[in-house]
């Protein structure tokens, strides 16, 4: 099943049940329509930051558009599970080029407050990062190879073992050292 397919169609779904107009999300979210246009259709690939805006100004939760089942209990996720429920997202939502795969770790849980994700950074050649910023807060932690943040005016690299935690409303991107492939887990925090 394509998950990516999935994001775009519970937007829309969202948006129409809730009365919202594209137009009135774009001035909701400050993403321009055909960029929503283009997510619910699925020919852009959106990454986390225009998903924040999208889901707080419909009203839900980030892992609403991810979610597939109603847990209020414990959740597990298995190994062998995680692998299947990747989705992908692209640096920059009108660009449709991807280069993280995610894989969330709660996607049946219902009511959460966090995101945790172990997200594969492909190898790439691209050095221009558009940085992005939503409310919120992340945790970082690198579990193979070397991860360089763009946060505010700082640029950090962490290496496989460290960590970073840092307020998501500071203009922020997250990308392979020097084009380099990695893997991190990622906790997002985005209050309603």
């Amino acid at each position: 099943m394509d998950n990516t397919r999935i994001v775009g169609e519970k937007i829309k779904s969202l948006r129409e049940t809730k009365q919202i107009s594209i137009a009135e999300l774009a001035e909701r979210t400050g993403l321009a329509e055909e960029q929503i246009e283009r997510i619910e259709n699925n020919v852009d690939i959106p990454s986390l930051a225009p998903l924040i805006k999208i889901a707080r100004a419909l009203g839900v939760r980030l892992g609403t558009f991810l979610d597939d089942q109603d847990e209020v209990g414990a959740v597990i996720s298995r190994k062998q599970d995680t692998t299947q429920a990747t989705i992908s997202f692209s640096n920059n939502a009108m660009n449709a080029r991807t280069h993280m795969h995610y894989q969330s770790l709660s996607k049946s849980k219902a009511d959460r407050h966090m995101e945790p994700f172990i997200i594969d950074i492909e190898a790439t050649d691209e050095t221009n990062y558009e940085v992005s910023s939503h409310e919120g807060e992340e945790f970082i932690y690198v579990m193979e190879g070397s991860v360089e943040i763009a946060y505010g005016k700082k640029h950090y690299v962490i290496e496989a073992g460290d960590s970073i935690y840092y307020d998501s409303i500071v203009p922020h991107h997250v990308h392979g050292y020097q084009g380099q492939a990695a893997k991190i887990l990622a906790v997002v925090y985005t209050p309603i």
